[in-house]
């Protein structure tokens, strides 16, 4: 076993474990802390995969952006609001978690179905552009190497983390709401 791969382990460790503590947890604020290691963690995955700038973009982005906002969005609730969500019973599967459940399911489904069926390496445009020597170094580092790169081989990445900015937007929103007193 080479030194890449344990470091390639332990990256996975850093990201899973405090990612499932997450999703069973009902304590918020350790929630928010894990995310913090999770996050890094995904950024180390990043570049070890060489994909330095969805690394860096991660980190700035996710880490300093996303996670002010959960922080903020957990100052401005009420006290009542987070210790009823805190001391609610946690079930790994009830009628609640079954949208979630069906979303996620599919999700992984298509997601299986693409890395399955892509076929990356013979793509018909990525063999064209070899022939054609249009074809970028990785030693380059240019604002069009990182848009192409953005929107070609990072693409996946890239959109699946602005939809977790979404989810923490409309989460952190959802929080951050005061309920009426009837």
């Amino acid at each position: 076993m080479t030194m890449f791969i344990i470091l390639f382990w332990v990256m996975a460790v850093i990201t899973i474990v405090p990612a499932l503590y997450i999703a069973y947890s009902s304590n918020l604020v350790r929630s928010i802390f894990m995310f913090f290691i999770t996050l890094f963690g995904l950024a180390g995955l990043y570049v070890y995969a060489m994909a330095d700038f969805v690394a860096i973009t991660q980190i700035v982005i996710y880490v300093g952006g996303i996670l002010v906002l959960i922080l903020f969005a957990f100052m401005l609730s009420g006290r009542e609001t987070l210790e009823r969500l805190q001391q609610s019973p946690v079930k790994l599967f009830n009628l609640k978690k079954i949208p979630a459940l069906l979303v996620s399911a599919m999700f992984l489904i298509v997601l299986v179905n693409v890395i399955l069926k892509a076929n990356v390496d013979n793509q018909a445009w990525i063999t064209r552009n070899i022939q054609a020597h249009n074809v970028i170094a990785t030693t380059d580092i240019t604002t069009d190497n990182i848009g192409i790169n953005l929107m070609t081989r990072y693409l996946l990445p890239f959109e699946a983390v602005s939809i977790l900015l979404l989810m923490a937007l409309i989460g952190s929103a959802h929080l951050s709401r005061k309920e009426q007193v009837q």
